[in-house]
């Protein structure tokens, strides 16, 4: 994998030289190419030029640059960008060190990873690698790439440094006209249904990161150079249109997550029946015991009247001793 650039991160009085290789890599998505639709024939970007009216080759291509809303261009050499005075041209300086959670996904760019670009480089890059994991902190700071100054995040992954491009803040739109001027309100059970929802929610699978519509778009181009109709696995359709009960769509969804693991109504069904027949176990070990428990008391208290009398006799026999 060959570096797309090479600077050095500045880390107060620590310079890390580094290269920055590309991190994802794009050709792997679908693209299409345009043609003409009434031959097929490719059409393509030609790069010509607005005074000659020409095509010119790719060595013939430089920089230029706009000024205001005018129809001037002034060009610009790579004599004229190395002469800029930015210390970020060929110097990554960490101004910050931030949580990770405090950058706004909005602003996250391509990413690069870095490696050391000498080596004298890793005991520096090892040491804020280390320090950044156990600080549990991102770095911030600016670079000069690609012809343009950006503000960039560094951070560690894998026992290695990773850099995102970050987009300025004046470069994130407002949300203007996003909201709908009137809030909608929910019920207290209707936020309580949503969370049962998303516990029903299993792991990513693998073939949640499959590309299927890629798989299905090279199904379609094999139907028609073979001159056959296309063959899709049968899937389940998705319900649609507007939900006019949202408890009872919410409920039909926890449903069928749990069909889709396999826990289906039968067993949900067998799980009630088996709750009732506890429950009615229960109600007639409670009613047993309370008959139980009424027949002993009616059994002492007949036991307690029966004793009653020959006490009685025995004290009137002690009073008439005395009494003689």
């Amino acid at each position: 994998m060959r570096p797309t650039a090479k600077f050095s991160i500045s880390f107060g009085l620590v310079t890390i030289p580094v290269a920055a290789y590309n991190a994802t890599d794009t050709s792997a998505s679908v693209s299409f190419v345009r043609i003409h639709t009434a031959d097929g024939g490719r059409v393509r970007n030609q790069p010509v030029c607005s005074l000659e009216g020409v095509e010119i080759t790719p060595d013939e291509i430089g920089r230029g640059y706009k000024p205001g809303d005018g129809d001037t261009v002034v060009p610009l050499t790579d004599e004229d960008l190395d002469a800029l005075p930015l210390p970020t041209a060929k110097t990554l300086t960490i101004l910050a060190f931030v949580a990770g959670g405090d950058i706004d996904p909005l602003q996250m760019g391509k990413g690069y990873y870095l490696g050391i670009d000498s080596p004298a480089a890793a005991k520096p890059y090892v040491l804020l690698r280390e320090a950044m994991e156990r600080h549990q902190r991102v770095g911030l700071g600016k670079i000069a790439l690609h012809g343009r100054e950006t503000l960039a995040m560094i951070r560690p992954m894998e026992g290695a440094l990773v850099m995102q491009v970050l987009l300025w803040p004046h470069q994130i739109r407002p949300m203007d006209g996003v909201l709908p001027e009137r809030q909608a309100e929910v019920a207290r059970n209707e936020v309580s249904a949503a969370e049962a929802l998303m516990d029903s929610f299993g792991k990513l699978s693998e073939d949640d990161l499959h590309d299927h519509y890629r798989e299905a778009l090279e199904e379609i181009v094999a139907a028609k150079l073979a001159h056959r109709e296309p063959e899709f696995p049968a899937g389940e359709e998705q319900p649609a249109g507007e939900v006019m009960d949202l408890m009872a769509a919410l409920q039909d969804s926890v449903r069928a997550a749990k069909r889709s693991r396999g826990e289906d109504e039968e067993d949900g069904a067998r799980s009630g029946r088996g709750a009732k027949k506890s429950a009615a176990k229960k109600t007639a070990a409670q009613k047993s015991t309370a008959k139980k428990s009424t027949a002993a008391k009616s059994a002492a208290a007949k036991k307690t009247t029966a004793k009653k009398p020959a006490a009685a006799k025995k004290t009137a026999g002690r009073g008439g001793r005395r009494a003689g």
